[in-house]
């Protein structure tokens, strides 16, 4: 070894269209049958989008077949927020967690009437019920 540098060829490549692994079509077809699920026997599907091999190209038509709905929530919690957003099909939503810089931890769909991060945890509705009792009491002894 004489400590010359090595020419090494770089090919940088860019543009062209996002690459795509034909994963979107059949994550839809996945999620008609879990709304057909979802109506016929109360069974809620999650599909784990970061579990599947996905191309940008197959996330963005994914989500451009999916659209948006009427709900779109932000929830702020201790390692980063969470966007759970309807798509244009009832019973289906988009969420995704993220993490304090804005990067994406997480994604799923969940066929479900309300999805499982904003539904209340019985701990909390004690916690509720036990906080509201307290309020009450003290405005009965002013």
């Amino acid at each position: 070894m004489t400590g010359r540098p090595i020419d090494i060829p770089i090919r940088a490549e860019s543009g062209g269209e996002p690459v795509s692994h034909g994963n979107a079509l059949p994550l839809l077809h996945e999620v008609r049958h879990a709304l057909e699920r979802l109506l016929a026997a109360g069974d809620e599907t999650v599909i784990d989008l970061r579990s599947i091999p996905m191309g940008p190209g197959d996330e963005a038509r994914l989500e451009a077949e999916l659209g948006t709905g009427e709900i779109n929530a932000r929830l702020e919690t201790a390692i980063g927020p969470s966007v759970v957003m309807e798509t244009r099909f009832p019973g289906v939503w988009l969420i995704t967690h993220y993490n304090s810089e804005d990067q994406i931890l997480s994604r799923f769909i969940e066929v479900t009437e309300v999805p499982a991060i904003l539904r209340s945890q019985s701990e909390d509705i004690r916690e509720g019920i036990d906080a509201l009792s307290e309020q009450l009491q003290q405005q009965a002894n002013e």
